[in-house]
């Protein structure tokens, strides 16, 4: 087993990711090939104890924040995405994981590893925190403009990640909507409910975010913009409502020793609301396995990034994807 680590991605590359490498390495028994500027990796490196299992693998250029992801990923060939993919392309490695520009993991990912066949486009999935424990919304930004084949696709690739990677047997999947009723929505939900009805999923229908954190369906089906906007809306109110909690019980000594006899509840809550907790998206759809995190990932989530990408590599993701959408074409 081996896993790439894009070290140029974060927005304080590279230090939190050669922290990763170093701590998932030992922790993982797992090779980790550290992709980046051999002049800003190597003096990191060289104050740590050696470790075989962390390799450096030189990538002169880099994909930076702004850059216009089809354009630069073509002009800046050894970009540190572009090297690690071809590790992953020539069958050194297993997965790949970055906190880098989305739209540049996706471009690299099409240019260097392809899609896999039948696959319309790749799509951005993560998992979120529900009722129920864990459920999974596709897409969460690879795709600003759909069509209801594509959203199709989103959710037969979220149900087998929901099914391999979070061990949910057989998923209810639902189609994001402003209403639980058939007919709601826009154009491209409307003509999307009948594919995903008449198809071999088990299709909830139309779902509200209440109804996906409620715990009542497993794999939520969104377009990219709608999607993109959910899982940042959900992050900033978790985050929102971690602050007001802390500045409540912190307010006055009553709340204090009230929080102090109920921490271990509080430290439950803000671990379970930690998007470090989940790690990197996968992309799926890609002829590879691509994991794409935070720019403002720090090693815990470089390391938790690293997790899901081996559990995926074990769970044989990549070859039941294939599977599906072969199904899917007949």
């Amino acid at each position: 087993m081996s896993i790439v680590l894009d070290a140029m991605g974060s927005d304080n590359f590279p230090y939190p990711e050669v922290e990763a490498a170093y701590q998932a390495a030992a922790e993982l028994d797992t090779t980790i090939f550290l992709v980046g500027q051999q002049e800003k990796l190597q003096p990191l490196m060289d104050q740590r104890t050696q470790d075989s299992r962390v390799v450096l693998v030189h990538a002169p250029e880099v994909l930076k924040m702004g850059d216009k992801p089809t354009r630069n990923a073509r002009r800046k060939a050894d970009n540190s995405m572009a090297v690690g993919m071809d590790l992953v392309k020539e069958g050194k490695a297993d997965a790949f994981v970055t906190a880098g520009n989305t739209g540049g993991a996706m471009a690299n990912g099409l240019f260097r590893l392809g899609r896999i066949q039948g696959v319309k486009r790749p799509a951005l999935t993560t998992a979120l925190p529900t009722k129920a424990g864990f459920g999974i919304a596709v897409d969460i930004g690879a795709n600003a403009d759909c069509k209801p084949q594509y959203l199709l696709q989103f959710g037969i690739m979220g149900a087998i990640y929901a099914e391999k990677v979070l061990g949910i047997e057989n998923p209810r999947v639902a189609l994001l909507s402003n209403g639980e009723e058939e007919g709601k929505g826009n154009q491209l939900i409307k003509e999307t409910f009948p594919l995903l009805k008449k198809s071999s999923l088990n299709f909830y229908g139309n779902a509200e975010p209440k109804e996906f954190f409620g715990g009542e369906v497993d794999v939520l089906v969104c377009d990219g913009f709608t999607g993109n906007i959910l899982i940042k809306s959900t992050e900033s109110v978790s985050k929102f409502l971690l602050e007001i909690m802390k500045e409540e019980l912190t307010g006055s000594l009553i709340t204090k020793i009230g929080a102090g006899l109920a921490m271990s509840a509080f430290k439950n809550i803000r671990k379970t609301l930690d998007p470090r907790q989940i790690g990197a998206a996968p992309l799926l759809g890609i002829d590879g396995l691509v994991f794409v995190g935070h720019g403002r990932s720090d090693a815990l989530a470089f390391v938790n990034s690293i997790k899901r990408a081996k559990h995926a590599v074990d769970a044989q993701l990549l070859p039941s994807l294939k599977e599906a959408i072969q199904d899917l074409l007949g």
